[in-house]
């Protein structure tokens, strides 16, 4: 059995540097490291720097019970290869619910500001209401889609997954639907929990090259916030290494170089396991 942790969780790791406690807040301080295995042209995955700052949350607030169920970033400068420090500040826990800001920094600079709620499962009598009326596409099985080769500006990123596209095929049109996605699993292979959830909701090539694809001196498609929901925490942490994720994002409205882009994260066995809306610069 190999016991070498999975490279998602080297480069997500983190080392405790202090805590401290004032008025019933409790601060810890990180640190971290931004590896450049996850860039993708011009710097690293938003997705990916989510992931540290999630890590850092789960970790400050340190109680298992208390799952991610909502997280949004800004992202307010590029990061670069190497040291960094995420700052995190639990500024209230309540009997089921703990809200928590995270602060990524590196050189005195801050790179991205995080806000996230991580809540324990609710139970009452009568039982909570339970139900789901989103439903997942009808698509093609993993094995019947096309592997994507790993090739360009983005290859770095592209080789942390396997990815068989099924969203978003055609030549790209302005009368197309901006919409792409497909069968993600990571690679190599990784059970699942929110953290790969978080790094999910920014993993696919953004939807709007549905409409127009990216010329010789595009720059990406930067995210200014990434809001992702954790919708089955349970269903989640359960899922087997090898399993792959349906993801679907759709851009709607893009305006004076903003756009935004929401995106459905779904288990094999169609359950929604979490929902994320960005909003982001066409460069």
């Amino acid at each position: 059995m190999n016991s070498e942790p999975h490279r998602f969780d080297r480069d997500t790791a983190l080392t405790l540097v202090e805590t401290r406690s004032h008025d019933g807040r409790v601060t810890a301080v990180f640190d971290a490291r931004i590896d450049p295995g996850w860039w993708i042209i011009a710097g690293p995955n938003g997705g990916y720097l989510n992931a540290i700052l999630l890590r850092a949350m789960m970790d400050a607030v340190g109680d298992p019970s208390r799952e991610p169920r909502t997280q949004t970033t800004h992202f307010t400068a590029r990061a670069k290869p190497g040291p960094a420090r995420v700052t995190v500040d639990v500024l209230r826990s309540g009997r089921s619910l703990s809200t928590v800001t995270a602060q990524l920094e590196q050189d005195g600079r801050l790179i991205a500001h995080s806000m996230g709620a991580l809540g324990m499962a609710r139970s009452s009598e009568p039982a909570p209401i339970s139900f789901q009326d989103a439903s997942m596409p009808a698509v093609a099985s993993p094995a019947e889609c096309e592997l994507v080769a790993t090739s360009g500006p983005i290859a770095a990123f592209r080789e942390r997954f396997e990815q068989r596209p099924v969203f978003g095929l055609g030549e790209p049109a302005m009368d197309a639907q901006a919409t792409a996605g497909g069968w993600i699993r990571p690679a190599p292979e990784r059970g699942g929990d929110a953290l790969l959830l978080s790094t999910l909701s920014d993993a696919w090539r953004p939807a709007v090259f549905a409409k127009r694809a990216p010329g010789p001196e595009h720059r990406g498609v930067p995210t200014i916030e990434l809001t992702v929901h954790f919708r089955a925490p349970t269903i989640t942490c359960a899922i087997q290494p090898g399993a792959y994720y349906l993801v679907r994002f759709r851009t709607r409205t893009a305006g004076e170089g903003y756009l935004e882009e929401d995106g459905e994260i779904w288990s094999e066995q169609g359950v929604l396991l979490a929902q994320s809306r960005q909003l982001a610069l066409f460069a």
